[in-house]
């Protein structure tokens, strides 16, 4: 936004100064493209009917998914899928080259696209807009909701692409108008706003990763110990600390949710509640089994064991009309005394809750809340997500993200390996990506290995298809 504010100084800048150059300064507006001119906006003291033709790009911004198929260009002819198919060298950030910064910008805007499954959306964008015309819609006012909403999603994405493709071509544009009247300062600027949009479509590549239905949500991560005993409880604990220092990196809220503890270290299983924007989208890179060898601090022999811990992930969704719904008649809540270390009331009174939901089996316990009402109530929040997860898989036919990895928490099934003797190594066996630095891993360090693994498996979706 803030390119885009600069960009519209500098246009209004240019205006007064082709005043004091040119005896008709709209003329050279017109003369070298109206993609600089729609900048200035409805309210620059220009006549009506020229502030008129100036405005044409206000159809890129419009909300019809047809405008989607009009690209900005140049007055010169450049599009954005122009720029990337011309092969211009992609320098280094630090290089002042106007055709380095507009290549490396449109080969992202390219892989946006590709990610977002934009032909798609198009497609989906215009199907939903026919929908939104039935006079009968809001007869079924959650069906209506839902397809309101996802056509607003949608749109959404699409304004957001093509309002960074004219911001791309305007700075070409103002940079070109700069050097044809040897403005030093506004060449600057625009070579500097390229380069800001350079750093911002980073940014944008890795949002358009977290594209799903469901990405935006906060969610649950549960950890279980696998075979290993002892080993395998204190690894799943070391791994469960490794998402709370992760998810409190990004600024997410963590909540426990339930705990069972070792009966030597560590814990058997536990579950933390992760709130904030894209907290889905980010953990469920993680779900499947974690392999940790080293050296054992519970082996007097000092050998080395093979640990192995499960870890699953399930949304909260925020649509009430996606969620299952559970009857009252179907749940059995059990009453007990809490576990652990103990503290006032913890171990008195039969605090602690276990809801069982009959017809599936699926259970929820809590024993962390201070009293049986909250235990209760953060028991049936994690009880409905498993439910609204399985209502998911059921739909889609997916049930495997959830359930598989917690089948076979043993050898051959891992997803990654940490390893802390002979050698120290964390390799990711889904990408191949690797560290030397377990120790920075284990304190949280892991966006690069979810970052490797979302966009490998978005390519080979993509390839796929």
């Amino acid at each position: 936004m803030a390119s885009r504010l600069l960009t519209r100084s500098t246009a209004a800048r240019l205006l007064s100064h082709l005043c004091r150059r040119k005896p008709d300064p709209i003329h050279c507006l017109l003369t070298h493209g109206a993609a600089s001119a729609s900048l200035l906006g409805p309210t620059c003291d220009l006549p009506a009917a020229d502030s008129a033709l100036l405005r044409y790009p206000a159809r890129w911004f419009s909300s019809s998914p047809a405008a989607a198929t009009e690209a900005p260009m140049t007055a010169d002819g450049l599009t954005v899928d122009s720029i990337a198919s011309k092969g211009w060298t992609i320098l280094p950030e630090a290089e002042s080259d106007w055709r380095s910064h507009a290549a490396a910008v449109a080969q992202s805007i390219k892989l946006i696209k590709k990610r977002l499954k934009w032909g798609w959306i198009l497609e989906r964008t215009k199907q939903l807009a026919v929908v939104l015309e039935r006079p009968d819609l809001w007869d079924d006012p959650v069906f209506a909701g839902r397809v309101s909403r996802e056509h607003g999603e949608l749109m959404g994405k699409i304004k957001s692409v093509n309002q960074f493709e004219q911001e791309l071509i305007e700075h070409i544009e103002m940079l070109r108008l700069a050097r044809e009247e040897n403005d030093n300062e506004l060449e600057s600027e625009s070579m500097s706003a390229l380069s800001d949009m350079r750093r911002s479509a980073k940014e944008k590549e890795l949002n358009a990763l977290l594209s799903g239905d469901n990405d935006s949500c906060s969610c649950f991560i549960e950890v279980q110990a696998g075979a290993g005993g002892t080993e395998s409880m204190d690894w799943a604990a070391m791994i469960m600390n490794m998402y709370r220092s992760w998810a409190q990196r990004r600024g997410y809220t963590v909540t426990v949710v339930e705990e069972m503890p070792g009966e030597i270290a560590g814990i058997k299983r536990a579950t933390i509640k992760v709130d904030g924007e894209y907290a889905f989208g980010y953990a469920k890179a993680e779900v499947g089994v974690h392999r940790l060898v080293r050296i054992s601090p519970f082996d007097s022999g000092k050998r080395r064991h093979t640990s192995f811990a499960a870890v699953a992930v399930i949304p909260i969704l925020g649509d009430a009309s996606s969620r299952y719904q559970i009857k009252d008649s179907d749940l059995r809540i059990e009453r007990f005394r809490s576990g652990g270390p103990g503290g006032q009331h913890a171990n008195t009174t039969e605090s602690a809750i276990r809801i069982v939901h009959v017809p599936t089996g699926i259970t929820a316990t809590c024993q962390n809340e201070r009293s049986q009402h909250m235990n209760k109530a953060s028991a049936m929040a994690v009880l409905q997500s498993r439910l609204d997860q399985l209502e998911i898989a059921r739909q889609a036919q997916m049930n495997a993200e959830h359930t598989q990895s917690l089948n076979e928490i043993s050898w051959g099934n891992q997803i990654r390996s940490y390893v802390l003797h002979p050698y120290r190594m964390v390799k990711d066996l889904r990408t191949n990506y690797e560290v030397s630095d377990p120790d920075s891993v284990l304190e949280g360090d892991l966006d690069d290995f979810i970052l490797n693994y979302l966009s490998s498996s978005l390519d080979e979706a993509n390839v796929s298809a």
